[in-house]
């Protein structure tokens, strides 16, 4: 849909009847706020979703995609702040609410993504064994150093089980970024929501559940409900399903907690930036259906990168008679060059990713702390 389209119209769910913005909103400054913060969040995924297969699920990738959203939290808090005295009336109220609500569970999901990260930096010990013993200092290979990489690499694939395997160990391990903020919250909640305000995640904590506790009800706003919030409902559900969807995509890529990717939720297609987030569902869904990546710790690319070479190296060490042949040597070195290559971007990559998991926390709560007291002000 072009940007001037939403200018003149939104479809309405249910009848599909046209609403008009203009008609219902006199405030061009305002419109034009609302309009802009669709056309940015548009902007950013639309750049994602036309990423290259090389770039697509790296670290690369994964933290322009925080950054993105970084940049739509932060537009969203003005857009509240401009607004806040129209945040207490219904049904903005509910819908803000709402989308507080799945503040909350999104911080838990950025403490276990904390988590899977340390996981990949766990992988590093062993790798750096593998890379040191078979590196191309080592003018010999003998039957020491194949017995002290398979040994590596045997501690390696107990590292990289998956986490339900072996007894959620992260989940004891979790460090929350910092819930130091213990003001009261001055609007009512909901029942039956879902909640975890503690310090970790429990051991019995589903990322996958948590995921789809979020997509729960995340349902367009109808054409009455525009109305009567002069537009605003728009981007609190623009936002709502931004944060869920990122997330959704945080989960695929790293280890996490009993992560999942069949939740259930829908792209809603009246919207300008429906085609992106459509493309990248499809992109990101058809990485998990290949059959090397099925039983993946995680669809993160550099994942990828060393399981295969794992994977590769170990089948040599197996296959190996000493004394090694010329050709078997130099495919050894060949093998362990690759690894080497993508455990230098992982070292090189985790810290930044993980500093910018915890922008996002901080950011999620702020805007949830500044948003409740705006509630609290108003009433």
């Amino acid at each position: 849909m072009p940007f001037a389209t939403f200018r003149r119209s939104i479809l309405g769910i249910g009848n599909d009847q046209v609403y008009s913005m203009e008609v219902h909103n006199d405030s061009n400054s305002q419109e034009s706020e609302l309009e802009l913060f669709q056309k940015q969040v548009f902007n950013r995924f639309h750049e994602l979703s036309a990423a290259t297969a090389d770039e697509f699920l790296s670290l690369r990738w994964i933290r322009k995609l925080l950054d993105a959203f970084l940049s739509c939290i932060e537009e969203f808090r003005v857009i509240l702040c401009n607004n806040k005295a129209q945040l207490s009336k219904p049904p903005l109220e509910r819908l803000v609410s709402d989308f507080f609500e799945r503040s909350i569970k999104a911080l838990d999901i950025c403490n276990a993504t904390r988590d899977g990260i340390e996981k990949i930096r766990l992988w590093q010990k062993p790798l750096e064994i593998v890379v040191c013993a078979f590196g191309s200092q080592q003018r010999v290979m003998g039957e020491g150093q194949f017995r002290r990489v398979r040994k590596s690499l045997m501690d390696l694939a107990l590292l990289m089980l998956d986490e339900k395997e072996t007894g959620s160990v992260f989940s004891h391990r979790n460090r929350s970024f910092g819930r130091q903020n213990k003001s009261k919250e001055h609007h009512q909640h909901h029942p039956g929501h879902s909640r975890s305000l503690s310090w970790s995640v429990s051991q019995s904590w589903s990322a996958a559940k948590q995921l789809q506790l979020m997509a729960n009800n995340l349902v367009p706003p109808r054409a009455n409900e525009i109305a009567a919030t002069n537009g605003l409902a728009i981007p609190v559900f623009t936002m709502s399903f931004v944060l869920m969807f990122v997330l959704w995509a945080l989960v695929a890529a790293i280890p996490c907690q009993d992560r999942g990717l069949q939740i259930h939720f829908s792209i809603p297609r009246q919207f300008s930036w429906c085609t992106p987030f459509y493309l990248l569902h499809v992109r990101i869904l058809d990485e998990s259906k290949k059959r090397e990546r099925r039983n993946s710790n995680g669809l993160l690319k550099e994942i990828y990168q060393i399981e295969k070479s794992v994977r590769h190296i170990t089948d040599l060490v197996d296959a190996a008679h000493f004394p090694l042949t010329e050709e078997q040597k130099e495919e050894v070195k060949q093998g362990v060059q690759e690894l080497s290559v993508v455990c230098e971007v992982c070292k090189d990559g985790l810290d930044p990713l993980e500093r910018q998991v915890r922008e996002v926390f901080r950011k999620i709560m702020g805007c949830r702390t500044e948003g409740l007291e705006f509630l609290g002000s108003a009433n």
